[in-house]
């Protein structure tokens, strides 16, 4: 019984086993090692996608209102709508504004014309009170002469003086109207471009109109699926008010958050594999497009303030951006927020 015991103490399984164990230990951990030397891995990393906040451009009750949450839209689609008959009246009398300044432009232009048509008569009177005080001027001198002569009575001189006297004040007479005529053109242009600067505002007023009656059915901004809406049919919303918002789901990308401590030999253009924590069989690759200028602390709502004299160092991180590869075959996997894990190869 002691020499079977003896024989089995000696056997070499034993030995052979805890030899394929050392060995595998061996391996695997040397691997690991190797691995861990020519890679850089972290689980501090999510797939994000733009979230598009809608919003409602103009106040109002929503008058069709049929999404489901999380629904796919596309781009471009008709989300909802708000009652426009407000807004429809609006167009109706900004435009009746418009005729109104358009026909006030008219008016002042049809005034020019009749204005030229005044300083052509007030000029042609001014002619003719010229001549003729030319010709009373002659006929006051020859009768003063005759009168000197003796040749006419004094009522013959007082009456070419008198002629004279009225020709000389209706020719500044005459004048003066054309003054007031010029000056009547000068404020009648000064109209028309008053008029034409109305026109120009109350077409504003009609293209602002316009835009605010568009404003009133809410497309889709990208294609993707809409989140919770929480909206119904008759529910008063006010301008600016976020509805819903649409995450774009044309594309995905990586945020990983390294610590300072792996960014040594991190580079634009290393090759990623990601390992998705919701698809752990599902492979996965990418590569680094871009490194953040600030770590992530920086970008917190109360940053770090290092010089109040409690400074403890802690290991920051510094968000990383990856590119999916083939991320258009991706989609039906790939959800804005899901956990990942990356793993950089460095070497």
């Amino acid at each position: 019984m002691t020499q079977e015991k003896t024989q089995q103490s000696k056997s070499p399984v034993k030995f052979i086993v805890l030899g394929v164990a050392g060995i595998a230990i061996l391996y695997f951990g040397g691997k690991k090692i190797m691995h861990a030397y020519s890679h850089e891995s972290t689980d501090n990393a999510q797939i994000e996608s733009n979230a598009i906040p809608v919003l409602s451009r103009v106040g109002g009750y929503i008058d069709t209102f049929a999404l489901q949450d999380y629904q796919s839209v596309k781009g471009g689609q008709l989300l909802l709508t708000i009652d426009d008959k407000e807004y429809k009246i609006a167009v109706q009398q900004a435009e009746a504004d418009l005729s109104a300044a358009k026909a006030d432009l008219i008016f002042a232009e049809a005034q020019i014309t009749n204005i030229g048509s005044d300083k052509n008569v007030a000029d042609a009177g001014v002619s003719v009170e010229q001549v003729n005080l030319e010709k009373a001027t002659r006929d006051l001198a020859r009768d003063q002469a005759l009168f000197n002569d003796g040749s006419i009575t004094q009522h013959q001189l007082d009456n070419s003086q008198s002629a004279y006297k009225v020709a000389l004040t209706q020719l500044e007479s005459s004048r003066k109207r054309v003054n007031q005529v010029v000056t009547q053109n000068g404020t009648a242009n000064a109209q028309i471009e008053r008029a034409k600067a109305n026109v120009a505002l109350k077409e504003a007023a009609l293209e602002s109109a316009k835009l605010k009656l568009s404003y009133t059915q809410v497309i889709a901004p990208v294609a993707g699926r809409i989140g919770k809406t929480n909206l119904q049919k008759g529910q008063l919303v006010q301008a600016g008010q976020q509805l819903f918002s649409v995450v774009n789901n044309e594309r995905y990308w990586i945020v990983a958050n390294f610590k300072e401590t792996q960014l040594e030999k991190m580079k634009i253009g290393q090759v990623v594999k990601v390992e998705v924590d919701g698809y752990p069989d599902k492979e996965i690759s990418g590569k680094i497009v871009a490194f953040s200028d600030a770590t992530g602390a920086k970008f917190s709502l109360l940053p770090p303030d290092n010089a109040t004299g409690n400074f403890v160092k802690v290991t920051q991180r510094v968000p990383v951006k990856i590119e999916i590869d083939r991320a258009d075959e991706l989609k039906s996997i790939l959800k804005a927020g899901l956990s990942v894990t990356v793993d950089v190869q460095v070497d």
